[in-house]
């Protein structure tokens, strides 16, 4: 079987520009919405391509969903980055490279991180209302800082969304994440991280399972053997997680 046919449009949704990608039937409305916000430093569009992946692996993908790619609103043309965007800064040390201290980091709330969350969120909210689904059949993730800013809207929408897929994260914002988990019971999470990964290291990915394992999340975890990146088992477990979002 070839690759599905699917149509990209750029079009404005909340408070951000977005791609979006879906291979339904002319005039067929969506049965499960999936927005994926980008890593740091990543050129807005850089996470398109996945949605061509992951229907490919699975055809009902490209048959009844609508994926969303929103691009963060900072740019990182001073950080000489002219294409890079990002979702919330981070400290200098960090940028320079002379500060890893993620455990120290992760009991932080990121200066940006209020306005990163209320852009997603405005995005979510337009989704919902431009396909007529509630936000329980919108699904959320991203890759590393991406990631991050999703869990932190899953956290927080006033309804829980369908999913979370959490592609090398990490824990932020410790006290306030644990204590939004506990009226998340149940939401399930794809998460997945490469053991060797040199930037957000494997050992935070496993506290940020273990936290919202603790507050009654489901969690289906994926350690993969590689850096920070997106593996091909990832995209598989992933195209799989969404399927059984959709239901039958």
């Amino acid at each position: 079987m070839g690759a599905p046919k699917l149509r990209r449009v750029s079009t404005r949704l909340g408070e951000l520009d977005c791609q979006v990608v879906e291979g339904l039937p002319e005039g067929k409305s969506p049965e499960l919405a999936v927005v994926l916000c980008h890593g740091f430093g990543a050129p807005a569009g850089d996470l398109v391509p996945l949605a061509g992946e992951l229907a490919a692996m699975e055809e009902s993908l490209a048959q009844r969903v609508r994926f969303i790619f929103p691009g963060a609103p900072l740019s990182l043309a001073e950080w000489g980055m002219p294409t890079g965007r990002a979702w919330f800064t981070l400290p200098e040390a960090i940028m320079r490279g002379q500060m890893r201290d993620w455990a120290a980091y992760a009991k932080e709330v990121p200066a940006g991180l209020p306005a990163a969350r209320r852009a997603v969120t405005s995005v979510v909210a337009a989704v919902s209302t431009a396909t007529k689904l509630p936000f329980g059949k919108i699904v959320l993730g991203g890759f590393s800082q991406g990631g991050m800013v999703t869990t932190d809207v899953a956290l927080r929408l006033e309804e829980c969304p369908s999913g979370l897929c959490i592609l090398s994260g990490t824990l932020l914002a410790e006290a306030e994440w644990r204590q939004k988990a506990k009226a998340r019971q149940g939401l399930p999470v794809f998460q997945s991280h490469g053991r060797h990964d040199n930037v957000l290291p494997f050992s935070a990915a496993e506290r940020l399972r273990d936290m919202l394992v603790q507050e009654g999340l489901t969690v289906d975890f994926l350690p993969f053997d590689g850096p920070h990146t997106i593996d091909g088992e990832e995209l598989e477990r992933m195209a799989a997680f969404l399927k059984a979002r959709l239901g039958s």
